[in-house]
């Protein structure tokens, strides 16, 4: 068995929504201090839906599929889709991650959990009410 996905491979090798958006309304950073993996998330939302997604991330194969994978699956999505993303959801969606790597899964719902935050930061008018956001 190959150590990696054939989707792992391609969004590494061809990573969607790379950039960065220059107005952003939401803009999220983490890193792993362990691996050295930092990724950067910026959200453009419009009516509650995430209209673009972009990246920028300094780290492994692992780390760059991750990050590109996760802008596809909330990209076009309402920001409650958005808020509810796992790092699981991330590792499926990329037909699996070693386990050695799923760090890199993690990193990327806490890239865009911190973009959120930063968007309700600046919009505080727009949270939900109902306690689903969860804060990074």
């Amino acid at each position: 068995m190959a150590l990696y996905s054939e989707k792992v491979m391609d969004h590494f090798r061809n990573p969607r929504n790379v950039g960065v958006i220059e107005d952003a309304d939401g803009v999220g950073e983490v890193g792993n201090a362990k691996c050295g993996d930092i990724m950067k998330m910026y959200l453009k939302i419009r009516d509650d839906v995430v209209e673009d997604v972009k990246f920028e991330t300094f780290g492994c194969g692992s780390a760059i599929a991750s990050s590109s994978m996760a802008t596809e699956l909330i990209k076009g999505k309402p920001v409650s889709e958005a808020m509810k993303l796992t790092n699981k959801a991330v590792a499926e969606a990329l037909d699996g991650l070693p386990a050695y790597k799923m760090h890199c899964s993690v990193l990327a719902e806490e890239a865009i959990q911190s973009a959120l935050t930063d968007y309700y930061g600046k919009h505080p008018e727009k949270k939900p009410q109902d306690g689903q956001h969860k804060t990074a």
